[in-house]
């Protein structure tokens, strides 16, 4: 169940819109009791009211915070994709000769575990049968395991991690993700945003796009604030985030100890099939990105 809210606002001739949305593996009835549907209308306001106080974001290169939860669609994009089985069984992923190598930063851990209760990307069995696990994708740093579905594990001559998924019976079956996330660390996110003397702190994303081929992805930041001489300062529009995953992961600098899931809304599109997923981080610094205006 996903449940979604836009809201437009307008002040002084300017429009700008907000939008926010809770879903998991539940019934209706968990979104619409108490004021669990209030707290998403309210949120959305919220949104839309930062951005109508927004300034037209900075551009270059800086130092970027993503916040909790639902940032880690980036790490999704960026570098999940890229260890899904079939694109390093073609050897088109940038991390197929990459298996037991550093391919981050100390301490950055990433999973994907489709054993969480009640989440958006959770399986019981995927959609081979073969039962859900959590798989440790990348650990201290160091590359360990790709997402595989029964074809492309025989075919690398390995094992399925019932990450085998398709949208319905008419589409083939691909090793897809399922709620995707890294592991906590030591940091606060206090401590990131003091040690930055420009840069932004991201909160919130829309739409983004990656190639599988050389991890280089662009995002568009729906909620983001400049940060100036170690303070959180006015909110900014426009902001776009553009890298490769491969080198935004031994960016990472810091990496928070305030892991949050992301709020359940997320469908992940892969050969024309649509399928729901998760993700979920603490607070991370990235020390070097590209910010497009």
């Amino acid at each position: 169940i996903r449940f979604n809210v836009s809201v437009m606002v307008e002040k002084n001739g300017r429009k700008e819109s907000g939008v926010y949305g809770i879903g998991g593996r539940q019934s209706y009835d968990t979104y619409l009791k108490d004021n669990n549907w209030k707290n998403v209308c309210d949120e959305a306001l919220r949104i839309a009211n930062v951005n109508l106080e927004s300034k037209p974001a900075p551009a270059g290169e800086m130092k970027v915070v993503l916040g909790p939860g639902w940032p880690a669609i980036l790490i999704h994009e960026a570098i999940g994709h890229g260890l899904e089985g079939d694109f390093n069984r073609k050897k088109t992923s940038a991390f197929h000769n990459l298996m037991g190598q550093k391919v981050a930063s100390e301490g950055v851990t990433i999973v994907d575990d489709g054993t969480i209760d009640n989440r958006r990307g959770s399986l019981t069995i995927d959609d081979e049968g073969t039962p859900t696990e959590k798989t440790v994708l990348i650990e201290n740093g160091i590359l360990k395991n790709f997402m595989q579905d029964r074809l492309n594990a025989r075919l690398m001559n390995t094992r399925s991690t019932g990450s085998g998924r398709r949208e319905n019976y008419r589409h083939i079956v691909l090793p897809r993700m399922r709620n995707t996330m890294m592991l906590n660390g030591k940091q606060t996110q206090d401590e990131m945003i003091k040690s930055v003397d420009k840069g932004i702190f991201a909160v919130s994303f829309g739409g983004g796009q990656v190639d599988i081929t050389s991890g280089k992805f662009v995002f568009n930041c729906t909620e983001a604030y400049e940060i100036v001489n170690g303070k959180i300062g006015s909110p900014i529009k426009g902001a776009t985030l553009i890298g490769d995953g491969p080198s935004i992961l031994k960016e990472v600098s810091m990496v928070g100890n305030d892991m949050m899931l992301d709020p359940g809304i997320g469908t992940c599109g892969k050969a024309g099939q649509g399928v729901p997923v998760g993700v979920a981080q603490p607070s991370i610094l990235i020390n070097k990105m590209t910010v497009g205006g």
